[in-house]
């Protein structure tokens, strides 16, 4: 699929879980050294200029970032094709560290916890640091982003109302409840040490079931606005938080960790004029850009390409 492709890239938004699935399989079949993530790239690096495959999981502000760092390339003259919406991280690492994706918007805390579920950094350097102790050789990540954009616990307003929760109440503050409410999240949530594994020993909650929905997308947001979940996972870049009043919960002993935007690359496949291109992006990318970015996208129904291009050239960078 290229960019060029507009009816395609607004029907991909709605693709279910089977197209996914296909579109995941159809990619396990590529193959293809570790430096600074200023530049990665030494000068013995195979990076070639011929095409970069720039992919995303599967949930909108993935496949936003993808646009801008595939359209952020194009611009500095870089060949690039998309492969949007594969999946989850179970899924993209692969591959990425295996050759069919070249480029790939990363969080770097959520990386850091499916690579080593022990790490617990205390600052964003060291989340980096401890990644590229655990990263493929043949991967390599790039200057990290101001923007954040972490998993969370919310609530919705009726949840929030009973219970007398606020902005100001923690995740704590859900131990005694939890036995009564339903949490929802992507299916991989269960599993996750920044997930159901994480909420239990961290903050010994045990919530009366399970709901697996997708990763923060509608399907978790309509759950949650309906109170066919009580609790959730939503990313807290969401614009349905202030549209619903859903309600973030504290995060006093992170769990959440670190979740600045970074990109992930494989060495072999991104130029040198690539890895430029793709710090100067993060160089500019803040939290609140984020969020305006995804509001454009996720409550005004605007094509993420159209947004990636119009911020691209806002910020001097297309």
């Amino acid at each position: 699929m290229t960019s060029t492709n507009r009816i395609s890239r607004s029907i991909r938004r709605n693709r279910g879980a089977a197209v996914v699935a296909l579109a995941a399989a159809a990619l396990l079949a590529g193959c293809a050294s570790k430096g600074d993530n200023s530049n990665p790239l030494t000068n013995d690096s195979k990076a070639s200029d011929g095409t970069v495959v720039v992919g995303s999981n599967n949930f909108p502000e993935s496949t936003l970032l993808a646009d801008i760092y595939g359209e952020a390339l194009k611009a500095k003259g870089v060949k690039v094709t998309y492969k949007p919406n594969i999946g989850s991280r179970e899924t993209t690492y692969g591959l990425i560290k295996n050759g069919s994706l070249s480029v790939l918007p990363e969080y770097n805390g959520a990386l850091l916890a499916y690579l080593d579920k022990n790490a617990r950094p205390k600052t964003a350097e060291a989340t980096t640091t401890a990644i590229e102790a655990k990263l493929d050789s043949k991967l390599a990540l790039l200057q990290p982003a101001v923007a954040q954009s972490k998993d969370s616990v919310t609530v919705n307003a009726a949840t929030a109302k009973k219970y007398h929760l606020t902005e100001k109440s923690s995740i704590a503050d859900l131990k005694d409840l939890a036995k009564d409410l339903v949490i929802g999240a992507s299916p991989e949530f269960q599993a996750r040490q920044q997930g159901l594994v994480g909420l239990k020993s961290v903050y010994g909650l045990q919530f009366k079931s399970f709901r697996a929905l997708d990763a923060g997308g509608p399907l978790t947001q309509a759950a949650l606005k309906k109170d066919a979940v009580q609790v959730a996972d939503i990313f807290t870049t969401d614009p349905t938080i202030t549209k619903e009043k859903f309600v973030v919960l504290q995060d006093p002993k992170n769990l959440f960790g670190f979740e600045n935007v970074q990109p992930l690359v494989h060495k072999s496949a991104l130029p040198k004029k690539g890895v430029d291109a793709l710090n100067a992006v993060s160089a500019k990318l803040d939290t609140a850009t984020l969020l305006e970015l995804d509001t454009q996208v996720q409550a005004q129904n605007k094509d993420p390409l159209d947004v990636a291009k119009a911020w691209l050239r806002s910020a001097g960078l297309a």
